[in-house]
């Protein structure tokens, strides 16, 4: 590796498995200093003992834990200079089967514990000179399913409270997210099993690569966000979703 992210002090939320995992890992490859975040207390564990990280257990939407839990990573790393926001949940539920409870929880996930992590972070990521959040998001922000509109609209959100406070927040911090179609991780799984050859050739039909991406694959394009590389870059939504949405 090339010590990209050396010195770097980093936040990952959803670091126990998928995206945030394989994230980490890259990140840790890369020289950074990591806060792991996540609500299975087991497998974020494991990320932790795989890259030297500082495990705290949180679920995102409890604001008062968010706040104190940010607190603690930032005094286990020395200060924070980057988050990313992995955290998620997925239903692609229609109209017709989602009641309002489920919404609102996906909403909740997925776009309030985004708010809520960056706005603890913000007082420590304003005394950096590198700060930069990563969000992710999803392609279903940018062309929704035939189902899954609670997602899709938490996404959305995701997506444009991203460009939002890349302007709020500019010049002091770059605020960019990425748009994934759909990854080898267990919230793939969720949707279709991977023991589903039928359902995940018509899933992977969607796509002009005609295949779904690897996590390293997502982990690339947001170690690029998260660098100096990417120095002049904000306020962007990056799609890696081989080809799905063309934007």
């Amino acid at each position: 590796m090339s010590g990209r992210l050396e010195g770097r002090k980093i936040l990952i939320t959803g670091a126990g498995s998928g995206i945030g995992r394989e994230t980490a890992r890259l990140f840790a490859r890369e020289g950074a200093k990591l806060a792991l975040l996540d609500r299975d207390a087991a497998e974020a564990e494991k990320t932790a003992k795989e890259t030297g990280g500082s495990f705290h257990q949180i679920d995102v939407t409890d604001e008062a834990k968010v706040a104190q839990v940010v607190g603690e990573a930032a005094d286990a790393l020395g200060g924070i200079d980057g988050v990313l926001n992995s955290a998620g949940i997925l239903t692609m539920k229609t109209m017709d089967d989602i009641g309002v409870e489920e919404f609102r929880r996906v909403v909740d996930v997925n776009l309030t514990g985004t708010f809520l992590v960056c706005h603890a972070a913000l007082p420590w990521l304003r005394k950096e000179p590198k700060a930069a959040i990563v969000n992710i998001a999803s392609a279903q922000a940018l062309l929704p399913s035939l189902t899954g509109s609670a997602y899709a609209a938490a996404k959305a959100g995701v997506m444009m409270f991203s460009k939002s406070i890349a302007k709020e927040l500019a010049p002091d911090v770059r605020v960019n997210v990425i748009c994934p179609g759909a990854t080898e991780t267990p919230m793939t799984d969720q949707g279709v099993a991977a023991d589903d050859v039928a359902g995940r050739k018509a899933l992977a039909d969607i796509y002009a690569m005609k295949r779904l991406a690897q996590p390293h694959e997502i982990a690339n394009g947001i170690l690029f966000l998260m660098s100096e590389e990417a120095s002049a870059v904000t306020g962007v939504a990056l799609p890696i979703d081989n080809g799905r949405t063309f934007h």
